[in-house]
């Protein structure tokens, strides 16, 4: 992939982008069979590839410059904007939504937040595209002060953008490095992104995490879900379940299936999708995963676990070594912190593993592990 940002030196995101695609996916492989130890009985599955360009499904673009000229990007070292509405990371309905939402920029008339001098109101847009093309734009502001003009405008911005399906706007006030805060206010009707996957509609809510590559997300679950399958677990938990995608992949007649998630917006997107698929065996707790493990009378067949990179934590790694769970299927985006975690858990072998390619362009992956107790 050629980027006109990176050949001019303005944007180093693609930190990896010098290095040919395949070359770029092997060193991956190596570098988490070096961290797994590559321990034998361990079978690896080929790397799952990505498109090398229009693979992101979401643009968190920062807001810059001034009321009149704003920049859609990121920020240069001294805090000014860098505009990369070109960027080649983006499939078409996000890279044509960007002029139109730079032109509602400037007719609702936001002012772009000024990092260094710690004055403006809109901070960045986060815009989301499902795979049927449907956009979830977010507004995150500083305060409220123009939320009633962001209200006013947003019929013009629908008829120039009309796969604009949810807008909202997020509050921020804090002068720091955090994408979004608490508070959501959604302006239209539609208050969830279809996100249809594998045949499944996965509801995603404003403040709720979906992986950034949708066609690798898509092969992840089937993925796991063919493990899964291949064992016929009559219960799973999913652990750190987020809206639901492992855990509604997975649901099958006479299975019971628990996800368990502590933002209660993502729970709130999986029963819905549970609902509308009629998957009566699936249920979903808003809660901890680790505090819901320890308080649960027995082990299920089969626990899914997908945290976050710091990875599943000595309390649940513990516990579940000390389970009897037989299987574990382990998705992980930092091969580190799993292999910190497989440690405590000795009794839980890695039995199978895939590497998938989520993030071209960067040193960042998903690993699949199938472990298994001996």
């Amino acid at each position: 992939m050629r980027c006109a940002y990176f050949d001019a030196g303005v944007c180093g995101s693609c930190t990896l982008l010098a290095q040919p695609y395949p070359a770029q996916v092997a060193d991956k492989e190596r570098r988490v069979r070096v961290l797994l130890g590559d321990p034998a009985g361990l079978t690896w599955l080929p790397p799952v590839t990505s498109a090398e360009a229009g693979f992101r499904n979401k643009a968190k673009m920062v807001v810059a410059g001034t009321a009149d000229a704003p920049t859609l990007g990121i920020l240069d070292a001294h805090g000014h904007g860098v505009d990369l509405q070109g960027c080649p990371l983006y499939p078409a309905p996000l890279s044509d939504a960007f002029p139109p939402l730079a032109a509602f920029v400037v007719r609702a008339g936001l002012t772009p937040y000024d990092v260094p001098a710690r004055r403006g109101e809109l901070k960045h847009l986060l815009v989301t595209v499902s795979p049927g093309g449907e956009l979830m734009v977010r507004f995150v502001l500083r305060s409220t002060e123009a939320l009633a003009r962001v209200r006013k405008h947003l019929p013009w911005l629908r008829e120039q953008v009309p796969a604009l399906a949810v807008a909202s706007v997020n509050v921020q006030p804090a002068h720091a490095a955090v994408l979004e805060g608490d508070r959501e206010e959604v302006l239209t009707e539609r208050t969830t992104l279809r996100m249809h996957v594998n045949g499944l509609d996965l509801h995603l809510r404003a403040r709720s995490f979906f992986q950034t590559n949708t066609e690798v997300a898509a092969a992840l679950y089937r993925q796991a879900t063919a493990w899964a399958d291949e064992v016929a677990p009559a219960t799973v938990w999913d652990l750190y379940c987020g809206v639901g995608g492992f855990a509604l992949h997975m649901a099958r007649p006479g299975r019971a299936v628990v996800g368990v998630e502590s933002s209660a917006e993502a729970v709130a997107s999986a029963e819905q999708s549970a609902r509308e698929a009629g998957l009566t065996g699936t249920r979903f707790l808003a809660g901890d995963a680790t505090a819901f493990a320890l308080a649960a009378d027995a082990a299920p067949d089969l626990v899914v676990v997908n945290p976050p990179r710091r990875g599943l934590g000595e309390p649940l790694s513990r516990w579940l070594e000390a389970s009897g769970v037989r299987r574990v299927l382990y998705s992980s985006c930092h091969a580190a912190s799993l292999a910190r975690d497989l440690a405590a858990m000795p009794s839980l072998r890695p039995r199978r593993a895939q590497v998938l390619d989520m993030f071209p362009h960067t040193g960042h992956y998903e690993v699949l592990t199938l472990l298994e107790r001996d």
